[in-house]
């Protein structure tokens, strides 16, 4: 009668409402049966003890660069392996729909730290497609791994229309003709089933390349009468618009989230990043929610986006995105393919001054709290500093200025100094009051990019562990039902996608979790060469025995801490359409 049988287990529905001990039969791709007594076993060729374990809906990863990634490995194994079963793509203004293998790498390479050679080959050897309705289709021919659901990149359209150097000037707006382009592809992806679109505004991302290299992403030279034109067209089709305000302008952020007003016509869907508990500015943690709070009583629909663990991000010597929000640190990254010449800039006394009033100016928005004695030194040659901050290692050294401890290092030892901070997020009470926020999305896990900075693949387990451990501690702050709620159905109701429920008749997406296994292994990073990178290694999780069973469109793809050879080669998920 059945393909696979998850027995036994406690089920949720991805609804929020009581979860409940059932045996589940799933048949030709979807959940046939949910019952309260065993199922026929007869025949069946897969069945999985759940005693005692968590059967939940896949989990939906709302914020991922998997755009390249997703071309090279379409089983994306590294979410798969820890229960996201559905991700989405082309997020900060970026997709591959329409951009040319260059133009790509200068848009991917440096933003998202994804080399730019194996951006270039990648969309080289398998761009196919010339549309957004032949890019979906391209996709749903891949074996895919997770399901996949798309926005349109407004750099994307912008660059392809207007050419990558027009795209990023100043004094440069698109022709009547290029504007109506642009609203041409933005219709046809929606008509193809995208989500929306990826829009951006915020300055430290900066391009790669030779040509336009370190200018900011054509998104961010857009004029107000451009986005508005586009923004019409999401909020004629109720699709979603996927914003990043510049943190140093909160004009921004206010306009972003303002566009979400209806008002005399339909709300547009809004969904911003990021919502944050930032250690270089506390109060801004009240904002967030109340910024969400007035656009829904003005009409609105509108939501932050929220990694709900802790941002640590680790770094090789200066090769790190924040260092982009101030003039010195980006003019470091600006050389970062000549490398003897940014070493002679980290060695000048005027570079290092001019670095030194970046570091030291403590007010005003940014991202990271510039605070090298909260840099914990982690990889280095020398075996004298491990262990220790860049602030520490300047008062053992005399006295140094911190800024002179890491450049010192930096320029001795280069991306062989591998040191790690917490940005964000490092306040449990706050990251609580985030999680239930109706007002906040649970994602932005930037999956597939940043490769050699950090891993937030397990963010929907570790979310579970800390409800759990709350609940279990007579404190909780949301039940466990809201909490699996949060990370799968409600974000698949708002986004329009067929994911993120486990009833009669769903997608069987599904994901088996033995909580006694949601622990410490959660918090710790492992390195993994990455083959389809040249075995770069990239930072991943590991907490197999967490996940006892993964199961996409009805196909066991992993469990037991192994991956399921049928994983990337047989198709298992599929191109989400937004409904």
């Amino acid at each position: 009668m059945f393909d696979s049988i998850i027995k036994g287990g406690r089920w949720f529905d991805g609804t929020g409402a009581p979860s409940a001990l059932r045996h589940i039969g799933i048949r030709d791709g979807r959940v046939a049966e949910i019952s309260a007594t065993p199922l026929d076993e007869t025949d069946c060729p897969r069945v999985v003890d759940a005693t005692g374990q968590w059967v939940i809906p896949g989990m939906i990863d709302i914020h991922t660069h998997y755009d390249v990634e997703v071309l090279l490995d379409p089983g994306l194994p590294e979410s798969v392996r820890h229960g996201v079963t559905t991700v989405l793509v082309g997020s900060c203004s970026l997709s591959t729909v329409h951009a040319d293998p260059e133009t790509a790498g200068d848009l991917f390479g440096r933003v998202e730290a994804i080399p730019r050679e194996h951006v270039v080959g990648a969309i080289g050897e398998h761009k196919s497609w010339h549309s957004a309705g032949e890019y979906a289709a391209a996709l749903d021919a891949l074996p895919l791994g997770p399901n996949v659901a798309a926005f349109l990149g407004h750099s994307d359209i912008r660059a392809a229309v207007m050419g990558l150097d027009r795209a990023t000037r100043d004094e440069v707006r698109p022709s009547a003709g290029e504007l109506e382009s642009m609203e041409r592809a933005l219709t046809e992806a929606l008509d193809a089933g995208f989500v929306g679109m990826s829009s951006q505004q915020l300055l430290f991302d900066k391009l790669d390349g030779q040509v336009c290299r370190s200018r900011t992403l054509p998104s961010t030279y857009a004029t107000s009468r451009e986005r508005s034109r586009l923004n019409t067209i999401l909020r004629r089709r109720g699709r979603v618009l996927q914003g990043g305000p510049d943190v140093a302008r909160p004009q921004s952020l206010v306009a972003m989230a303002a566009s979400s007003i209806g008002l005399w016509r339909a709300p547009l869907k809004v969904s911003l990043l990021s919502a944050a508990d930032i250690k270089a500015i506390p109060g801004v943690a009240k904002v967030f929610p109340t910024i969400a709070r007035v656009i829904a009583l003005l009409g609105g629909n509108f939501r932050w986006q929220h990694l709900p663990v802790p941002f640590e991000v680790y770094s090789d010597g200066i090769d790190l995105p924040v260092f982009e929000e101030f003039g010195s640190g980006a003019a470091a990254l600006h050389l970062a393919d000549q490398l003897d010449e940014r070493q002679e800039l980290l060695r000048d006394e005027a570079y290092r001054r001019r670095f030194r009033k970046d570091y030291d100016k403590k007010y005003g928005p940014r991202v990271w709290h510039r605070d090298f004695f909260d840099a914990e030194i982690v990889e280095c040659p020398d075996p004298a500093v491990l262990g220790k901050t860049f602030g520490q290692v300047g008062v053992d050294r005399g006295g140094l200025h911190p800024v002179d401890a890491f450049l010192d290092l930096v320029v001795e030892h280069g991306p062989k100094v591998r040191w790690r901070t917490t940005i964000s997020n490092h306040r449990p009470e706050v990251l609580d009051r985030f999680a239930a926020d109706p007002g906040i999305q649970l994602g932005f896990s930037d999956a597939g990019a940043h490769l050699r900075n950090m891993a937030f693949y397990n963010f929907g387990l570790r979310l579970l562990r800390r409800v759990w451990e709350a609940e279990d501690a007579g404190r909780p702050f949301m039940t466990l039902e809201h909490a699996v709620h949060r990370i799968t159905g409600e974000l698949a109701d708002w986004y329009g996608l067929d994911a993120g429920h486990l009833r009669v008749g769903d997608r069987a997406d599904l994901v088996v979790i033995d909580p006694d296994c949601l622990d410490e292994s959660l918090d710790t990073y492992a390195e993994q060469p990455a083959p389809h990178y040249d075995n770069l290694s990239r930072m991943v999780n590991r907490n197999d025995d967490t996940v006892t069973a993964v199961f996409v469109g009805g196909q066991y793809v992993f469990g037991g801490g192994a991956i399921d050879p049928a994983l990337g080669t047989a198709r298992a998920g599929r191109f989400l359409r937004a409904a």
